[in-house]
């Protein structure tokens, strides 16, 4: 019997004529061994997904369809069964779990239905025997409570708590095969850590082969027995994990490598000007928000979001702001800026108090005080031109919109954008283009300082070194001082002189970069760092 579980032969699937190129995927040659984690990596628009999508044949077609090759398991060519026949394979002999969990599961139904839907459609289990299938593969990616969590909504979950159900999902019924596709590459780093460490136990365990797509070179170190590399849909080199993380033999792959941020911090304390004065000084802020049942509800509790938090950036300093999902980073961004009113504390910018001030008494200091936001597709009026965006701080300001738009063409340059960009929309841009204008809009109002909230957690690694930097020379050239709220530990040892870690709402560790990361002293500190995936890779290449 093979060792291959799936075998990808010349595969190559077409895209639509008005594409940037004619195929998404061309030609590419894979196989899947059995009990092996196959790690496919590449930027966006590699086609990695689409490879994946075409082997379930979950392709939206007939826009984007395949053109040629075989996807051979267990014999037969997946490309030329029947409906009938795919979805027999489908879910039940290789299984998918997707990026986006709260997308894929149905928000109508409960997680435990859905579970229980896979199982009833490919066997002929009772319901007792389902439910009992489903509680204890529940309980095997350590859902808490798997007896009441049957009975939860996704919505009620968090998002590693969804990305587990998915994986339950995907394990119901133990296929030969399951294709994640960036399953961890919205999650906490302590989250990230645990799904991986649980899909190499659970591998172990049934002897699963896992086909795991990702842009992330650490979560490669991490788990990967091989590696793929894609480029533009060409597959460019393809080895054991280990020789390609080290001796990678593409370019392309060398660029890759290159782009992720290291773990030793970049700046030091000497870097920026001693005895700066304080731009920013934050003190005993709270903020409170009604929890489950509302306002007015009886009983209803409260959520201390921001717990008496103090903090203080100086003038040319950036400040990293870490801490998992819902450990009240946002919030206090949202506080700062007045897009939320703190309950307590002071917010001082350059001496001046601005925490209770009315929308209109802030209107002065909002051209002090800019925002990058972490989704910039989201943040970007899609019915305006680019250049009317960026235009319009200086416009509301009182600069004469010729004049503005004038100052957005060259704001555009000094991004690393073409100034005729001005004349198109948010929806024409990739993703890190479209980041580029969300700065360029921040620094339209000539800020002093600017709260950049997880601004590249979504891109490609490539992309984000290229808007780190930029991040970091646009420091230098404007005199920015920087908030920078990220849950990626390498992110902040690129960007930041100075690091405070926050969780459930309070400050629980502050210091310089270099300090923390050297000898951390908080155990949560101790935590995030210990879970950042691939650390010791890095630390030997």
């Amino acid at each position: 019997m093979s060792d291959a579980v799936l075998t990808i032969d010349n595969l190559t699937v077409s895209l639509p004529a008005w594409a940037d190129r004619p195929h998404a995927v061309n030609g590419v040659s894979l196989q899947v061994m059995r009990k092996e984690i196959l790690c496919v990596v590449g930027e966006s628009g590699s086609g990695k997904s689409v490879m994946a999508k075409a082997i379930l044949r979950l392709l939206p077609e007939p826009h984007v369809r395949v053109a040629g090759g075989r996807v051979i398991y267990e014999g037969q060519d997946l490309l030329a069964l029947s409906a009938d026949g795919i979805r027999v394979i489908r879910g039940g002999r290789i299984a998918m779990i997707f990026q986006e969990p709260m997308v894929a599961l149905n928000p109508l139904m409960t997680v435990g239905r859905q579970t229980d839907e896979i199982i009833e459609v490919h066997t002929k289990l009772r319901p007792a025997e389902r439910r009992k299938r489903i509680v204890e593969v529940f309980g095997d990616v350590r859902l808490p409570e798997p007896e009441r969590m049957l009975a939860s909504y996704p919505h009620e979950l968090s998002g590693g708590q969804r990305q587990r159900v998915m994986i339950a999902m995907a394990l119901a019924l133990e296929p030969a095969l399951i294709i994640a596709d960036e399953p961890t590459t919205a999650l906490d780093v302590t989250t990230q850590a645990q799904i991986l460490k649980l899909l190499k136990e659970l591998q172990a365990k049934h002897g699963t082969a896992i086909m795991f797509i990702t842009h992330d070179f650490g979560v490669v170190a991490e788990i990967a027995d091989r590696v793929a590399v894609m480029r533009q849909g060409v597959l460019v080199e393809h080895g054991r994990g280990k020789d390609i993380l080290r001796h990678p033999q593409h370019d392309y792959t060398r660029a890759l490598i290159a782009a992720v941020p290291s773990l030793v911090p970049r700046h030091t304390l000497r870097d920026a000007r001693s005895g700066a004065p304080s731009l920013l000084s934050v003190s005993g802020l709270e903020k409170t928000f009604a929890g489950r049942g509302g306002a007015f509800s009886l009983g209803a509790q409260r959520v201390r979001a921001v717990a008496g938090v103090s903090l203080e950036v100086q003038k040319g300093r950036s400040l990293a702001l870490v801490g998992e999902s819902g450990s009240g980073k946002s919030t206090l961004a949202r506080c700062i800026v007045g897009l939320e009113r703190a309950d307590k504390g002071a917010i001082r910018l350059e001496g001046t108090d601005i925490a209770g001030l009315s929308r209109a008494k802030l209107r002065p200091y909002r051209k002090a005080l800019q925002m990058v936001f972490q989704d910039p597709f989201a943040s970007l009026n899609p019915r305006w031109r680019v250049g009317d965006i960026i235009a319009q701080g200086p416009v509301v300001a009182g600069t004469p919109r010729k004049t503005a738009l004038g100052e957005a063409r060259e704001l555009l340059r000094l991004v690393g954008l073409d100034p005729k960009a001005a004349d198109r929309y948010p929806h024409e841009f990739s993703g890190g283009q479209r980041q580029r204008i969300g700065i360029a809009r921040a620094l339209a109002v000539k800020p002093k300082l600017i709260i950049a909230d997880e601004p590249v957690s979504a891109l490609d690694v490539s992309v984000q070194k290229q808007v780190l930097d930029l991040l970091d020379e646009l420091r230098t050239t404007f005199d920015l001082s920087m908030l920078f709220i990220t849950h990626d530990l390498r992110v902040a040892a690129h960007v930041c002189e100075e690091i405070a870690v926050m969780k459930d709402g309070a400050i629980v560790e502050q210091g310089s970069t270099a300090a923390i990361f050297a000898r951390p002293q908080h155990a949560y500190t101790q935590a995030l760092l210990a879970s950042v995936p691939g650390r010791d890779w890095q630390t030997c290449t």
